[in-house]
């Protein structure tokens, strides 16, 4: 949802409940939201490096690991699962969610992308430990763009770990910015 400082996302996981992207990051404008925030797990993301967010956030804010705002030109891809695993995506609203299946049934890995238009975000692109080495986070990619062209998308963003950086980079990927982040994790009284 489109909110004064940027976006604001309802992730809902245990360890990030809500993610806030600042789009104008300004020392005032995020000094007001970290204020705001009274729930845990919430998360502020913004494209600058750390040393310059670092100084807006009191000691209950925690720093992320360091990430990368990343985009691509989306192109059809030829997905092809390994043997023993099958793919399948939904779509619910504007989110068409991967799941990669190992022959037991077991989730292997998992994706999604939101739908905006002629841009689409791609989140939360994970392989089980169990399953990785395998080529099974290219085919949750894969799988993922072609369904975002077949609804109109034509650019692909995401914001990558560093070790998904790497794999996003394999896959003509490119990094536009630093993407900093902090969550927020008060002290119990």
């Amino acid at each position: 949802m489109d909110v004064p400082w940027g976006l604001s996302i309802q992730v809902g996981l245990p360890t990030q409940t809500v993610r806030h992207v600042l789009l104008d990051a300004d020392v005032e404008t995020a000094r007001g939201l970290v204020g705001a925030i009274t729930e845990p797990a919430t998360w502020i993301k913004a494209f600058l490096e750390p040393d310059v967010m670092e100084p807006w956030f009191p000691p209950e804010w925690e720093p992320t690991d360091p990430g990368f705002l990343m985009a691509v030109d989306l192109r059809p891809s030829v997905v092809r699962a390994p043997d023993g695993y099958t793919a399948t995506a939904e779509t619910a609203d504007d989110v068409i969610s991967v799941r990669i299946l190992a022959a037991d049934g077991e989730l292997a890995a998992r994706g999604q992308i939101g739908l905006t238009g002629a841009a689409c975000v791609f989140d939360q692109i994970v392989t089980e430990k169990a399953h990785q080495r395998l080529g099974l986070g290219t085919v949750v990619m894969g799988t993922l763009t072609n369904a975002a062209i077949e609804n109109g998308a034509a650019t692909g963003i995401l914001g990558a770990t560093v070790q998904g950086r790497a794999l996003y980079e394999t896959l003509d990927w490119k990094v536009l910015a630093p993407l900093t982040g902090f969550i927020y994790k008060p002290v119990a009284p």
